[in-house]
């Protein structure tokens, strides 16, 4: 059986692995021309975390993901606010917690790939047909399944099922993130995740180790003029200059737009992800966003599914496909619900009150039993067993 995948990113490479390793001839393409350094820093867990360690890459995980001693807020003076030490999420979760860097994620899957799999860069899907895809190079392929793993601006969606805009939730917030070296302020984030105190926009600082010091924003942009055609460099440094001594150190050694991950906050609403031999799995069918903190893990998680689905089920591919989508649609759903009704106002406060309420929170936390009770409203456990979700159909 063969597959094409578009995308080479988390979801892609994970299921490359899993069709890899059951049999499959694998083939995946990518729009960039290589594998991608841009990327912030994810706290990874949940069916994700399950599925790394159902394909044998929980110590690959693990030792792949950066040290974080204390979780901090910061006011525009610098003074921390709230410091929550982070063996308390990692004691809530049973351990099953990592913060990695995607470009780290991404690594750890593609290195596990066998020699069988074909990854080719700088080549996306141009046309599908009932029989065939073309590809942006030309080349003609008849795949038995083809998936769009290609993240929330999906071409295979749009090719498929018609156009972003049909199935784009814009949830009012832009992200930026990057990577700069200052040995100086790197003694300031060290072993930290810092994270500013502010009302509708914020900025995350963590040492990567040697002066490297790796950033991620979040800004809102509804109700506001937003030309989307703006550097971002620039367009970072307006939205966010004045929120304190670390914040404009970072932005003063900001890099080039072309090494900075940006783009919008959004989620992806589907009543369907499949048709005929053609399936969408991870951001392209499902982004849950930024302030959901899960999209990592459930695209893993997904690709898990999907993978053992087609290389167990006796039911043809597209049965199959139908499949998949009714097991593991609701179990997304829930986390784009959660992330809209009420983890973005706690993420990003619009008010004074919000965000003392958050600070609270978390200092309550210190409190036995209540670490638990805030760590499961952040990043909940309660997700069905991926061995069950993926069992034959």
């Amino acid at each position: 059986m063969k597959a094409l995948i578009c995308g080479a990113g988390i979801t892609g490479l994970a299921l490359a692995g899993q069709l890899d390793r059951a049999g499959w001839n694998v083939t995946v393409v990518d729009n960039a021309p290589g594998p991608r350094p841009q990327g912030y820093m994810i706290d990874f867990s949940g069916p994700g975390f399950e599925a790394m360690t159902h394909m044998g890459l929980g110590t690959q995980l693990r030792d792949a993901a950066s040290s974080v001693g204390t979780f901090r807020y910061v006011d525009d003076s610098g003074r921390t606010t709230v410091s929550v030490d982070y063996s308390l999420f990692l004691k809530a979760l049973q351990g099953e917690l990592v913060s990695i860097l995607r470009p780290s994620l991404e690594r750890v899957l593609r290195e596990a790939l066998r020699d069988s799999v074909t990854i080719r860069y700088g080549l996306t899907i141009d046309a599908i047909t009932d029989s065939s895809a073309t590809l942006s190079d030309g080349t003609e392929l008849e795949p038995d399944l083809i998936v769009g793993a290609d993240g929330i601006h999906s071409r295979v969606r749009s090719l498929v099922f018609g156009p972003e805009r049909d199935y784009l939730r814009d949830l009012g917030m832009r992200t930026n993130a990057f990577i700069f070296q200052d040995h100086q302020l790197y003694g300031a984030v060290d072993g930290q995740f810092v994270l500013t105190e502010t009302l509708d926009r914020q900025m995350g600082l963590y040492g990567l180790g040697d002066g490297r010091i790796a950033t991620f924003s979040v800004y809102r942009t509804t109700g506001q003029h937003t030309d989307t055609h703006l550097d971002p460099r620039a367009e970072l440094r307006r939205r966010l200059s004045g929120m304190g001594e670390l914040v404009d150190r970072a932005l003063d050694q900001s890099p080039p737009s072309s090494e900075m991950y940006d783009d919008q906050v959004a989620q992806i609403d589907m009543p369907r992800w499949t048709s005929g031999r053609v399936a969408l799995v991870g951001d392209a069918a499902y982004a849950v966003s930024l302030v959901a903190g899960q999209g990592a893990s459930l695209g893993v998680a997904g690709a898990y599914v999907l993978g053992e689905m087609l290389a167990t089920s006796r039911c043809s591919i597209p049965a199959t496909l139908v499949e998949y989508e009714r097991r593991w649609h609701p179990e997304t759903t829930k986390v784009q619900a959660a992330a809209r009704d009420r983890v973005i106002e706690w993420f990003l406060p619009r008010t004074k009150r919000t965000l003392l309420l958050r600070r609270w929170g978390f200092r309550a936390m210190h409190i036995p039993g209540l670490s638990r009770l805030m760590t499961g409203s952040l990043l909940p456990k309660d997700h069905r067993s991926l061995v069950e979700l993926s069992h034959a159909a």
